[in-house]
């Protein structure tokens, strides 16, 4: 194994995305090079709700890869082929984004009001970035063909 040197060091900062959501963004929109093959990564941990609640209303993403991670709350996702969905608290979700397909992320966080997840985009150049994610065979339930496949699912000891 090969120990890569650390190029440098950044600050997330503050954005303002969506229909007005709040979060911190590490790293997107600019030169993304060194991060190569991902082009963005936000951070939407809140616990005020109103700097959550508009959410991510219908919006286009033209093959990219989203991947998202929920700690807190909950994340109820669309898209203009009907698919629905929605991830809570420890949920993971891989979205392939098809061109002319449009997809809404709605937050609604927890009943104390957080909110806290994570979301990367993968420019799809490849194979999958994160191939170490994968479904359970013992828990993975199948969903057909769509745009959206959940990673990890949480299983039910009964």
């Amino acid at each position: 194994m090969s120990i890569r040197a650390v190029k440098g060091l950044t600050q997330s900062q503050p954005t303002l995305e969506g229909a007005g959501v709040r979060l911190r963004r590490a790293f997107g929109f600019g030169n993304t090079s060194d991060f190569d093959p991902f082009l963005l990564l936000d951070d939407f941990r809140n616990e005020n709700a109103s700097d959550y609640l508009a959410g991510f209303p219908w919006h286009p993403h033209r093959g990219i890869e989203t991947i998202t991670y929920v700690l807190a709350g909950s994340v109820e996702h669309g898209d203009s082929l009907g698919n629905r969905g929605r991830m809570g608290a420890g949920d993971v979700q891989w979205m392939t984004a098809g061109r002319g397909i449009l997809h809404q992320e709605m937050p609604k966080g927890d009943p104390g009001g957080r909110m806290h997840g994570f979301q990367l985009w993968d420019s799809g150049s490849g194979s999958p970035s994160i191939a170490l994610i994968t479904p359970s065979p013992t828990c993975s339930r199948a969903r057909g063909r769509s745009a959206m496949r959940p990673i990890r699912e949480r299983c039910s000891t009964s």
